[in-house]
């Protein structure tokens, strides 16, 4: 993250919490994926502006900053305070506070998870795909602060803007401090007493969101892709989900995946195989020679080096294996079968003799 968060909003130390507020939403939708999608920093820059707001936004991290230029004071271990520790246990009802981690928590927006399914070859050699999802969007009337034009929101008086309520009971420790949502403002620390009329307040709007994504070259059924920031935006200026996408890859006519190695099971005619034969052979990024050797058996392997599937990570690549499948010939004609029985005759090898009639007589011996 940047130095100085207030530069990174834009704004001046001693800005107050709703013109903070005011400056998050105007960097936040400057700085979203889905309006620079030709930037790849945009995202970066509107994750730094993500965390300056959450820091920023929180009135004792805030002090905290600006006293010591990071957060650092208080009680803290590994840059996590006492109250966010029991917080990862005991959620809200954390004995010290977390009311406005509740109260960020509550304007989070969620993430969303969508499935596409990818030809055999896009998954392999990498493709642009499109993906549409039911989302929620900030909403343009009231610029997703769900206030009518003109008015503003105000403080809970409920909770004064925390979020969140304290409750106290007695247990045999004695008094015991707990934190809940705030049941007037759900959480959100603010009254719209005036809605915008287009989100009633909601300061979103639910719609059909589509998404071109880059499919990277060596996926497999099951892989997901995670797009920071395009999942659902959060109600009243709430930060943006992440979106996953599960990846299915429908299968190929002829070829299959073992880890990253293709196999392709060529079926050759018995002449090739025992005569030899020079072939183009296709590969999913154009001809490649292949060489039948004269004698080749059935399930003998060619490998084609570097046809396989690129690595995910960005390193190396598999192989294409060419398993041989030597095809008998069936139906032959009469004149075929005379030149298969002068085939085997000079080599010596015994074989049925000609007419039906032999064959008919094993064939009744086992019925």
């Amino acid at each position: 993250m940047a130095t100085d968060l207030y530069e990174l909003l834009g704004v001046s130390r001693d800005v107050s919490a709703e013109e903070l507020k005011r400056a998050y939403r105007k960097r936040a939708q400057e700085l979203h994926p889905d309006r620079n999608p030709d930037d790849p920093e945009a995202e970066a820059r509107f994750k730094e502006v993500a965390q300056a707001y959450e820091t920023l936004s929180d009135p004792e991290r805030r002090d905290r900053y600006d006293r010591f230029g990071d957060e650092r004071g208080g009680a803290q271990m590994g840059g996590a305070g006492f109250g966010d520790i029991f917080s990862a246990f005991f959620g809200e009802g954390s004995p010290f506070g977390g009311a406005t981690q509740g109260r960020a928590a509550s304007r989070q927006g969620s993430d969303q998870e969508v499935v596409v399914d990818i030809d055999f070859v896009d998954a392999v050699l990498g493709s642009a795909q499109e993906v549409t999802t039911r989302t929620a969007i900030p909403c343009d009337t009231c610029e997703g602060g769900g206030a009518a034009a003109g008015t503003s929101a105000s403080t809970c008086g409920q909770c004064g803007g925390a979020g969140a309520v304290r409750q106290v009971r007695q247990s045999i420790l004695g008094q015991m401090v707990s934190t809940a949502t705030c049941p007037v403002c759900v959480g959100t620390g603010e009254i719209i007493a005036d809605p915008c009329v287009d989100c009633e307040g909601d300061g979103r709007l639910i719609t059909d969101k589509t998404y071109t994504i880059d499919i990277p070259a060596g996926v497999d059924s099951g892989s997901t892709l995670r797009l920071t920031g395009r999942g659902a935006v959060g109600i009243r200026g709430g930060g943006f989900g992440d979106l996953y996408v599960q990846i299915r890859v429908r299968p190929h006519e002829r070829l299959w995946r073992e880890g990253n190695d293709l196999i392709d099971e060529f079926h050759i005619p018995v002449s090739m195989a025992t005569l030899g034969g020079h072939l183009k052979y296709e590969t999913l990024e154009g001809e490649e020679d292949l060489v039948i050797p004269a004698g080749t058996q059935s399930g003998r392997v060619f490998r084609l080096r570097g046809n396989g599937v690129p690595s995910v990570r960005g390193r190396g690549r598999g192989d294409l294996l060419v398993r041989i499948a030597v095809d008998t010939p069936t139906e032959l004609t009469a004149d075929q079968s005379e030149l298969m029985r002068l085939f085997a005759e000079a080599r010596g090898e015994e074989v049925a003799p000609a007419g039906k009639g032999f064959f008919d007589r094993i064939k009744s011996a086992f019925t």
